[in-house]
């Protein structure tokens, strides 16, 4: 049976040099090859493929975001192909992801491609859960200020920037992220979202509640050692937080 292949790299040359390393592979099959990330996320979608060599910078969409934006079960095996890239490097090696770095010899290629071949034979070829989550949260720290926060729904995939977020409360096993008139809902836990987006601006004033501080307006009193936090949008969110530490990271803005 062949494999089939999608070969997603913005530069021509590096599809080029994939494509004439898979010369001599008869049972691999080149579906796609794609020069954006949105193009590779529909690809991936459409055609199913049971490998993808896929390179971290890409426009529109990283490859990370390519990954980050597909269900569970839609995710191929993944070989990573990328410029030095301190952060993806540590990412793969933490998670014991395969990678080439660029310019990668023929030897370097045969020997990823192998270990693919193996992850193929033990069963439907996709990457497992453990490696995924844990590339993300690796990703996810590295970038500045969090990077962009992918929320998905049945009718479309959203990037938002973290600088449009007001606010992010609590829902069960989910977060609400209101952004401006818009609310969406990301299957996340509050402690995660802290995490990611404290080096972003945002803190956590309560339990249930984290705020951008380049939103907040004002703190209100509500009684004796009791506090509010009103947003310039009109939202007022009650505070469990140090005042002391909300007045030391507003000075900080």
């Amino acid at each position: 049976m062949n494999l089939r292949v999608i070969i997603a790299d913005d530069e021509p040359l590096a599809r080029e040099r994939v494509c004439s390393l898979l010369v001599d592979e008869p049972d691999l099959e080149i579906v796609a090859e794609c020069s954006n990330g949105a193009q590779t996320l529909k690809s991936i979608q459409d055609l199913r493929p049971d490998l993808v060599f896929l390179d971290v910078q890409m426009p529109r969409l990283n490859g990370f975001e390519v990954l980050e934006a597909l269900e569970p079960n839609q995710i191929p095996v993944v070989i990573f192909t990328t410029a030095h890239d301190e952060h993806a490097l540590r990412a793969f090696e933490v998670n014991a992801l395969d990678y080439l770095l660029k310019p990668f010899k023929p030897e370097r290629f045969k020997k990823a491609l192998h270990r693919a071949r193996e992850q193929l034979e033990k069963g439907p070829g996709r990457m497992p859960e453990s490696q995924f989550t844990g590339l993300l949260r690796h990703v996810h720290a590295a970038a500045p200020g969090g990077g962009r926060i992918l929320v998905r729904s049945p009718e479309r995939i959203v990037f938002i920037k973290p600088e449009e977020i007001d606010h992010i409360e609590a829902a069960g096993n989910y977060v609400v992220l209101h952004a401006g008139k818009e609310r969406h809902i990301l299957r996340e836990t509050t402690a995660a979202m802290e995490a990611r987006l404290t080096s972003a601006g945002f803190m956590r004033v309560s339990r249930s509640a984290i705020v951008n501080l380049a939103r907040v307006r004002e703190v209100q009193p509500l009684g004796p050692g009791q506090y509010c936090v009103l947003l310039k949008n009109g939202a007022r969110l009650d505070m469990t937080c140090s005042l002391s530490d909300l007045q030391g990271r507003l000075s900080n803005l």
